[in-house]
């Protein structure tokens, strides 16, 4: 089994968009709103600020206290943190596994590669150095001066962000800019109730597996079968299930699909939990 999903009628009616896996895994996303995403913008600027007032206090102190009071140093501080903020605060949340910044995650959002794959570094760069050229160097050039010149410029910023603010209400998929460079867009995490762990489900007595049956699958084709038996939709399940037998030149006892899938989940997690305890780790079916 492979776990790359590719777009499969990936547009359908609403903020739903569609994904479905080789194995017949149909993998459902929802789009965030661009007032979702305009909430969660704000709440991260609000972050940004209360830590940057935060630096300016501790630099205000150093000043009044006297010890600093000639020295560059408070100031060096407080222009290295506005720089770090501004550059690295999206870049550094969304690297992270939640793939999402706080603002997002209290707006039950996150970023995702639009073809479904891994979210990569170079994409979540890509994105955020766009939201530089988007928000905040036509807001530096709207604060620059105030001299017919200067005027000027401010007018031509805030054409520039009036252009950038409104462009995801121009597209179906509520893109930025960045999205459209990075490949990326913003989804929706639904809150689901925890379901119970499949190895706890009882189960009939299924067929013994060999070792090498079980050395055909990793923890990421794992996953995918868990989430077939989650599901537990007909066509995937037999379609699912006949792709095993044939993977592992199954020739055994005669079962049904679903019964034949959760007996080969609960040996293939056994067997690599058991290598884990050993500290062996089999990411996917091409590690060896």
């Amino acid at each position: 089994m492979s776990t790359t999903a590719k777009p499969a009628a990936a547009r359908e009616p609403g903020r739903t968009r569609r994904f479905v896996t080789p194995e017949g895994v149909d993998l459902r996303l929802t789009l965030g709103e661009a007032s979702e995403r305009a909430a969660a913008f704000l709440i991260d600027l609000l972050v940004m600020v209360a830590i940057l007032t935060a630096i300016t206090i501790l630099c205000w102190a150093m000043l009044t206290g006297g010890r600093h009071a000639d020295l560059p140093l408070p100031a060096i501080i407080w222009l290295l943190s506005f720089f770090l903020l501004r550059s690295f605060y999206f870049t550094v949340f969304e690297l992270r596994p939640s793939n999402a910044t706080p603002g997002k995650r209290l707006m039950g959002l996150r970023v995702a590669a639009r073809d479904g794959g891994r979210l990569g570094a170079d994409a979540i760069f890509a994105r955020n150095l766009m939201r530089e050229v988007e928000i905040f160097l036509p807001v530096t050039m709207f604060f620059a001066g105030d001299d017919q010149v200067s005027g000027w410029i401010a007018a031509a910023g805030l054409v520039w962000t009036g252009i950038f603010l409104f462009f995801p209400l121009f597209n179906r998929d509520r893109l930025r800019v960045g999205d459209l460079l990075a490949g990326t867009w913003v989804v929706k995490l639904p809150r689901r109730a925890l379901l119970a762990d499949l190895a706890t489900t009882p189960a009939a007595a299924g067929p013994g597996f060999t070792t090498g049956q079980l050395r055909a699958y990793g923890v990421k084709e794992l996953q995918v079968l868990e989430t077939v038996l989650r599901q537990n939709r007909d066509a995937t399940v037999r379609e699912v299930a006949e792709r095993i037998r044939r993977k592992i030149d199954w020739h055994g006892e005669a079962m049904p699909d679903a019964a034949f899938l959760q007996a080969y989940y609960l040996a293939l997690r056994r067997e690599l939990e058991g290598k884990l305890l050993f500290g062996k780790r089999r990411r996917d079916k091409h590690d060896t």
